[in-house]
């Protein structure tokens, strides 16, 4: 007969071994979806973004497979295929640029800019000398050459991860809603902080993709042109690099405009240099402050710095989709600390609602959380 005195204890055993074979599955899993992160990272921002239209698509058909078929192939037209055309193209110009660049350093004579100022002469030999400008670009050339062709070889992955990531798009479309019921029902948060959860996450991919990225895209965009029209060399290249920068918080399209302005004024090309920063620095950095509080209004609500580390340490990570992982684990990491305060503080579970801003600025370093 057992020892009832034990019982307690083997209940606690059998929990503890619940508990263990749950961290281990969970973490078979996390290996198993490894290799389809970037498609099931794609899928659920298109399905974010996409759901609002997709909910007319299916009021008026009446057809949830229908519905979701029909905007899966709409997206894929639209957006998935001038992408994978466009990134192609970009790469191929991206090596372009850099070789121009390598070929305009090491042809640049610093010593007649400087022979006159000992002082800067002495610098620009110090720079030359540590950071050996022309053997950097020489040495980003070869990555962005390895890339190009690495890019051109895999395209059967691409392929079928592009495939892979519209199929995702059409379950996570059609299931939206027995999907969120199954990830309340698992989720160990009570119903109103998994949809808190939930929210910031929705929050943060808009801010990313419709803000963040679409107003990048406008602003490189018109530096290229400005480029293209002043008749400077590789304008698309220059597009790609202001577009990518403007991405990044803290720096922005100036850190390609401003450079370009300076070289056309050092090379006598005074009226071209003024309109380049006219150009830059009012319409250029305009669209930044008028367009992203209009996309974005307050819904990342991160520090500039916070933001930062998100976007630039998520691509380190997961590569491309870590633009949107990096920022969206940090939002949904501060939502669970926000829980938790409302947990520790015994407050109302009504009061977990995210805050707007009226008004909302990228530069300003808003809070973490309101």
């Amino acid at each position: 007969m057992p020892d009832l005195k034990q019982m307690p204890d083997m209940k606690q055993m059998r929990l503890l071994g619940i508990v263990a074979a749950t961290a281990i599955g969970l973490y078979v899993c996390y290996l198993l979806a490894l290799p389809f992160l970037p498609a099931l990272t794609w899928a659920v921002v298109l399905a974010i973004i996409l759901y609002p239209a997709h909910r007319q698509v299916e009021e008026r058909l009446r057809n949830k497979n229908l519905a979701a078929l029909m905007s899966v192939s709409i997206a894929a037209v639209a957006v998935g295929l001038p992408l994978i055309f466009v990134a192609q193209q970009l790469v191929r110009e991206a090596v372009n640029g850099a070789t121009y660049m390598e070929e305009v350093i090491r042809g640049w004579n610093t010593d007649a800019f400087v022979s006159g100022y000992p002082r800067l002469s002495a610098v620009a030999q110090w720079i030359e000398n540590q950071l050996d400008p022309a053997g950097t670009v020489a040495a980003f050339v070869q990555w962005l050459t390895a890339q190009s062709t690495s890019l051109l070889r895999g395209s059967i992955n691409q392929a079928v991860m592009f495939i892979l990531t519209f199929y995702l798009l059409f379950y996570f479309l059609r299931d939206r809603e027995s999907a969120l019921r199954g990830i309340e029902r698992l989720s160990p948060l009570r119903t109103a902080e998994t949809a808190y959860m939930l929210s910031r996450l929705a929050e943060t991919v808009h801010a990313i993709l419709i803000g963040t990225v679409l107003v990048a895209a406008v602003q490189g965009t018109l530096g290229g042109l400005m480029f293209w029209w002043l008749g400077l060399p590789t304008p698309v290249f220059w597009g790609l690099a202001m577009g990518l920068l403007a991405i990044v918080p803290v720096l922005g399209a100036f850190v390609i405009w401003v450079p370009a302005a300076i070289y056309l004024a050092l090379e006598g090309a005074w009226a071209s240099a003024a309109i380049l920063t006219v150009w830059g620095g009012v319409v250029v950095a305009g669209i930044d402050n008028l367009l992203y509080p209009m996309l974005v209004g307050n819904r990342l609500r991160l520090h500039t710095v916070v933001a930062f580390v998100g976007a630039v340490g998520g691509i380190v990570l997961f590569g491309a989709s870590g633009l949107v992982l990096g920022p969206a684990v940090i939002a949904v990491t501060v939502s669970l600390i926000d829980i938790l305060k409302k947990r520790l503080s015994d407050q109302p579970e009504a009061e977990l609602t995210p805050k707007r801003d009226t008004k909302p600025s990228r530069q300003s370093g808003a809070a973490l959380s309101e």
